[in-house]
């Protein structure tokens, strides 16, 4: 069964949207999904319970990866 994984990326504004990733995040945040839809619902939760709030020039991206 394959193993989807919710990665909620913080990035500073400075930072061109297919330029955020991992690297250069302000931070990282990951979690387990059950299923593509739920992932993308699930990177703003991450987000929003970490404590960001979308504001001091950041912005969220959220990315699903799929492990087999």
């Amino acid at each position: 069964m394959d193993q989807i994984l919710v990665i909620a990326l913080i990035c500073a504004s400075t930072v061109q949207g297919q330029d955020c990733s991992r690297e250069t995040a302000l931070d990282v945040i990951t979690g387990p999904a059950h299923s593509l839809q739920e992932c993308l619902i699930q990177g703003p939760v991450l987000a929003a319970s970490s404590g960001f709030k979308g504001e001091d020039g950041a912005y969220l991206k959220t990315r699903c990866e799929v492990k087999h």
